[in-house]
């Protein structure tokens, strides 16, 4: 259920969600499926889940976000778009950086484009990420952290959310980048191996395991609950003067080494198995790459001064939110 101060102000809005079938994306149409409005819910596939119940006026619609003309059909009369379109793997863009330059930082290029055309200035809020940073040089990290992204990805990202912000200085849209840090929760599994990992793990768990550390797993992440993160879309979008123009770093604010995370999948899913669930430590991969050691915790409190927003779910809460919802159609399957 949205916020009733998002609920007023996007009562009666088209609303243009990129990814709509994806893990964020399918959190944010379902939240927003309880306002009256018309979500257009875009993707690759003509086959999408079924639509969440709720007053909106949900319409699917297949297009390929990287093409100009997906952009010149769609973005006319739209009041919002949340794009959360995107390739998500590190591996995937140092394989071939041009798909992924094409994937991510194009239909930015596009909106930035087309929203010179005048008339109606969409809000346009983008996914980013927290890697954008780089390597962090202190914590916890909001908004006033300098940028310094290490990885061909994070390049990607951080290019897509310039073109977003310059399109919002040169006056054809409005829009905010969000950027977000590692997330969690139901929904449909990352394609990629390196990205939801803590998903990989508590799905593993389900199946008894093992799960599996690099090293000692002392670096400190900051897991954020998917409901959360689509709660702060819809509140972003509620609250656009203040956050119009300028990029934030959304979390938790409470950070957790990955062993910690770890053993948390491990004991709250041997809770509810009634099956232990062991926890390997092994060496990392050669290859793997620098930003996989960073640390990093965010500092959520501008963009809650902001919009109002605020994490709800503590990683134990969410956890076991997951691990109930994941075993439930294994359990049925199983039947």
């Amino acid at each position: 259920m949205a916020p009733e101060r998002v609920a007023r102000a996007l009562t009666g809005a088209r609303i243009l969600v990129t990814g709509g079938a994806g893990f964020l994306g399918s959190h944010i149409v379902r939240q927003l499926a309880s306002i009256p409005c018309e979500i257009l819910r875009a993707g690759r596939t003509a086959a999408p889940p079924p639509a969440p119940e709720g007053p909106a006026r949900i319409v699917d619609v297949v297009g390929d976000v990287r093409r100009r003309r997906f952009w010149q059909q769609r973005l006319p009369g739209m009041d919002l778009v949340c794009h959360c379109a995107a390739q998500t793997s590190g591996a995937a863009a140092d394989a071939d950086p041009v798909t992924d330059f094409d994937t991510n930082v194009r239909p930015l290029v596009h909106l930035a484009d087309l929203g010179r055309d005048g008339g109606r200035r969409p809000i346009v809020l983008l996914a980013g990420t927290v890697t954008e940073l780089g390597m962090p040089q202190r914590l916890p990290a909001d908004h006033t952290h300098p940028d310094d992204p290490k990885t061909l990805y994070d390049l990607h990202k951080w290019m897509a959310g310039r073109y977003l912000l310059y399109a919002v200085r040169a006056g054809a849209l409005r829009g905010a980048v969000l950027r977000l840090p590692n997330l969690y929760g139901p929904g449909p599994m990352a394609a990629h191996p390196d990205r939801g990992v803590l998903n990989r793990m508590i799905r593993k768990a389900l199946d008894g395991g093992p799960l599996t550390v690099y090293g000692a797993g002392d670096s400190v992440r900051d897991y954020l609950y998917v409901e959360d993160a689509a709660r702060a879309f819809l509140m972003a979008a509620a609250a656009v003067e203040p956050v119009n123009g300028r990029h934030w770093v959304l979390g938790s604010g409470a950070g957790h080494t990955i062993a910690q995370a770890f053993q948390l999948v491990a004991e709250q899913a041997a809770r509810l198995t009634g099956r232990p669930v062991p926890v390997v430590h092994q060496e990392p991969p050669a290859a793997q790459p620098a930003i996989d050691a960073r640390h990093f915790v965010a500092d959520p409190a501008p963009f809650t001064r902001a919009t109002g927003w605020r994490p709800q779910t503590t990683l134990a809460e969410g956890i076991a939110r997951t691990l109930a919802a994941l075993q439930a159609p294994m359990t049925a399957d199983r039947a």
